[in-house]
């Protein structure tokens, strides 16, 4: 799952990083938001956390652009205490979720795993598909109750295999939610990951659609 943080305070800025990395997500930054709207114009996130007081371009307008281009992604506004009529405005403009600050990193996880699980038509932090249980919150894969040890790109790659599990995903697709922005992409990884992946998973799980990408089977 890849996630794109945009917020002008540094301190911030890397704690909300930071926090999102050791749960697991790939995550790219913005300071200012005429960089976050070309971003968001051009690169594939999951969900995007949106600060509204930004120099450039204001969060509001970034959205407003974003949601006039078509992207559809979740976004998580981040407003000031007590200031309503942020929130208002950045529902309207098509924020799906959003946070007052100061907040509890805990908070922010917990409403970014909601934004996940919306999107994905999951019911709860515990995706299941088959035998194969991945638990949002805690970055947990098992397979009939049995714990799977997974490198951080093997999670990755599972994640987004599980958010959409019965469609066809292209490797470059994959790719895309998988590395940060500044990281030397190759889609021929991803290969590799799923070579990994299926070793740990029963056989089968993931199938190869030819000259397409590859699918998560999910077994009775």
């Amino acid at each position: 799952m890849r996630i794109l943080v945009v917020e002008d305070e540094p301190t911030l800025s890397t704690q909300l990083a930071d926090a999102l990395r050791q749960a697991g997500y790939t995550v790219d930054t913005a300071a200012d938001g005429g960089t976050a709207q070309y971003m968001g114009a051009v690169e594939t996130y999951d969900v995007v956390v949106l600060d509204l007081g930004l120099p450039v371009m204001d969060g509001l307008t970034v959205l407003k652009q974003w949601r006039a281009a078509g992207q559809g992604m979740p976004v998580l506004i981040l407003t000031a205490r007590d200031n309503w009529h942020e929130k208002v405005a950045g529902i309207d403009a098509g924020a799906d979720d959003y946070l007052t600050k100061p907040f509890h990193m805990e908070e922010l996880l917990a409403r970014v795993r909601a934004l996940l699980r919306r999107s994905s038509s999951h019911a709860s932090a515990q995706w299941r598909c088959g035998p194969l249980m991945l638990d949002t919150r805690l970055a947990k894969v098992t397979v009939d109750g049995q714990a799977l040890s997974l490198t951080s790109h093997e999670f990755k790659v599972l994640a987004v295999l599980m958010q959409r599990a019965g469609e066809v995903i292209s490797r470059s697709e994959l790719t895309e939610h998988v590395y940060a922005q500044d990281h030397d992409r190759d889609s021929n990884t991803i290969d590799v990951f799923i070579a990994r992946l299926r070793k740990k998973l029963p056989p089968d799980t993931i199938e190869t659609v030819r000259g397409l990408g590859y699918r998560l089977a999910c077994a009775a």
